[in-house]
């Protein structure tokens, strides 16, 4: 048998592809992930990011191509590859009914965590959330961000080298959605490799060392949240807003050196190729139209900019499909 030689890697995938029939889901992707990183996976509904975990986490078996969790194939070494990694979904697994922690402990013995463990682990890990004082009380009880809470901790208590967190914030409030961001921040501080997957630009541009954004199965990029703000800057953008804004969009996008237009609140934000030109067609376009300006500003490129040119697709595009997406 070939030996494995450590590698700085947490994970390594090749050429990794599913299919679903005559459904190509996941294409040839390739891509590492360093110890002590955080990941990111960015894209629509169906571009095939839960796929990608469900195949690296050993759910389902990739019709072809290789994934390595720490050395470890997941087709040939389901086992050791699945001791090594802890999984959060987008949908709740936690046992309604019974308590948090009895989840807890339930998950600890799937895992084989030896008995003179499991309450410790339990213990910490609930204390570390937050969570202790409510150990006793059932789930159904608890609001959306502690059941998050204590997913996690569920996901942690075989004491894994990689999370995997599968949208974590969908569907949390704003305060819910920082601590969970703190949590990860704080556990890959301590040495915990993240595999995330988001539809949250902003999220992962804090989060994440580096990206990837898959499309339609395929990687398009992968870089980190820097490198691809600084390929957007090939493209400039303009944001204004006027008096009123009934049928301006599609007058705006027939405006000279002007490639888009997306609304963001009451803003339009056009993508541009001559800034300084298309200012002065702006402030024409407003006279003719009888508009008023409120405001109007360059922006330097952001992530999101950047998503929308490799993509094609504006982030309300996944916003839209999360809204049906029914929360923990």
């Amino acid at each position: 048998m070939k030996q494995i030689l450590p590698s700085e890697n947490a994970i390594e995938v090749s050429n990794l592809t599913k299919h679903y029939g005559k459904l190509l889901a996941v294409d040839h992707i390739s891509f590492y992930i360093k110890r002590g990183e955080i990941f990111g996976f960015l894209g629509p509904n169906g571009a095939g990011k839960t796929t990608t975990i469900h195949m690296l986490t050993g759910i389902i078996r990739p019709t072809s191509g290789t994934a390595v969790i720490s050395g470890f194939d997941v087709t040939h070494k389901p086992i050791k590859a699945k001791e090594l990694v802890g999984v959060v979904p987008e949908v709740s697994y936690l046992y309604e009914e019974m308590t948090a922690w009895d989840n807890i402990i339930f998950i600890a013995k799937l895992h084989s965590v030896p008995k003179e463990k499991r309450s410790n682990l339990a213990r910490e890990l609930l204390e570390y959330f937050g969570m202790y004082e409510r150990r006793k009380d059932r789930i159904s009880t608890f609001s959306r961000g502690m059941k998050r809470r204590i997913m996690i901790a569920t996901a942690l208590i075989h004491e894994p080298k990689i999370l995997f967190l599968d949208e974590p914030t969908t569907g949390l409030d704003v305060q819910s959605s920082r601590q969970i961001r703190d949590i990860i921040k704080d556990l890959n501080r301590n040495g915990t490799t993240v595999f995330l997957t988001t539809h949250y630009i902003e999220e992962a541009d804090q989060l994440c060392q580096r990206i990837a954004i898959i499309k339609e199965g395929e990687i398009v990029m992968i870089d980190t949240p820097k490198n691809l703000k600084t390929m957007a800057q090939a493209e400039h953008l303009i944001e204004v807003s006027f008096d009123h804004t009934e049928k301006i969009r599609d007058k705006l996008k027939m405006l000279d050196h002007v490639r888009d237009v997306v609304m963001v609140e009451e803003k339009f934000r056009l993508y541009v190729e001559e800034p300084s030109l298309t200012l002065n067609l702006i402030f024409d376009f407003a006279r003719k139209n009888h508009l008023k300006i409120i405001s109007i500003n360059t922006l330097k490129p952001t992530l999101e900019d950047a998503f929308v040119k490799l993509t094609g697709l504006h982030t309300k595009d996944m916003t839209i499909e999360k809204e049906h997406v029914k929360p923990v």
